[in-house]
């Protein structure tokens, strides 16, 4: 059987490189889901930068810094507990775990 499903139904929004956004912009309407909606929340990252690379910061720290500069920006305070890579990580996971839990209940049927 063959479903065809929604634009969004299934798709997980990333916003990536906020922190290089220009001054006097943000992303908060997209992450919010006001821009475009999603049925899953936006989640948004910043990556390390080149010159992190290049001086090896290690992504333990380049993740503490990414949840400091949500915590402290303010227009992105209020979604600080929902933003990051670290985040990112544990949705996509939840995502993999439910997906496989619905094929194998599915396969058992």
């Amino acid at each position: 059987m063959h479903h065809q499903y929604q634009i969004g139904e299934r798709t997980i929004g990333v916003l990536t490189k906020i922190d290089l956004m220009d001054k006097g912009t943000d992303a908060v309407d997209m992450l919010e889901g006001k821009s475009y909606k999603l049925k899953f929340p936006w989640i948004g990252v910043m990556n390390r930068s080149q010159a992190d690379i290049n001086k090896s910061v290690d992504m333990i720290a380049a993740r503490r810094r990414e949840g400091k500069n949500f915590a402290n920006t303010p227009e992105y305070r209020h979604l600080a507990s929902r933003m990051g890579s670290e985040h990112l990580g544990i949705v996509l996971s939840k995502v993999v775990i439910f997906t496989t839990k619905i094929q194998n209940a599915l396969l058992h049927y």
